[in-house]
């Protein structure tokens, strides 16, 4: 037998044999927690109630104010042992709700093995390496074709790549020679030189004032 059917047993219904499932007994567990609570919230009111009463009779009636109180005690006491009851209750439902999570974890994980069992049973760790060899051939395969269909095809035409170099250079200095030629422009003709003698220039205004005054002054002592 499995593991996870030592775990669960072969039936899977009912835990150990005829006993109640771990659902069925966090059920009554959570109705006991109820009964009690609804217990408690009964002596809590009774506790009042024979407060309020104590407190009515007072010294006016000693021996009911007395009872009152006993009753109290009672209740009182009752009450602690509800409190205790349900933290051991609740104790005990929570314990079972864990141990029932795990149950249905560990179970689950079972079906999930089983399942990867059968996906497995078909499965040939050879034929997979092969499989996989395969792959990577073809792979190989399509890389060398990709790379010799990017390769440049001269149909049989070879050429000196040093000889196309050349006529390139050639060509360049061809084009170099003719901008300079169109810049330079056609050869220009001799222009005459300019004359050396230098003409008489012209008096300048200062001096013709300069000649007017002495004219005057000479008219003037002409007079005299």
């Amino acid at each position: 037998m499995s593991v996870f059917g030592k775990l669960f047993g072969a039936g899977g219904g009912k835990a150990g044999k005829g006993g109640p499932t771990p659902q069925e007994a966090i059920q009554r567990l959570r109705d006991t927690e109820e009964m009690l609570s609804k217990k408690q919230e009964f002596l809590e009111k009774k506790i009042e109630q024979e407060l309020t009463a104590a407190k009515k009779h007072g010294t006016k009636n000693k021996r009911a104010a007395l009872q009152a109180l006993k009753r109290k005690k009672r209740y009182e006491k009752q009450l602690a042992q509800i409190d205790g009851t349900l933290s051991t209750i609740e104790f005990q439902r929570e314990a079972l709700e864990n141990a029932n999570t795990n149950t249905e974890v560990l179970k689950n994980m079972g079906y999930a093995a089983k399942a990867m069992k059968a996906a497995h049973d078909n499965m040939d760790i050879d034929k997979v390496d092969e499989l996989m060899q395969d792959i990577a051939d073809q792979q190989e395969l399509a890389e060398e074709i990709s790379t010799a269909i990017s390769k440049p095809v001269g149909f049989g035409e070879e050429f000196d790549e040093d000889e196309l170099m050349a006529e390139l250079e050639e060509l360049e200095q061809e084009e170099l020679d003719k901008n300079l030629l169109e810049i330079s422009g056609p050869e220009t003709v001799p222009l005459p030189s300019v004359p050396t003698i230098s003409l008489p220039s012209r008096p300048s205004k200062k001096r013709e004032e300069e000649d007017d005054d002495m004219k005057e002054l000479e008219t003037w002592a002409g007079t005299i």
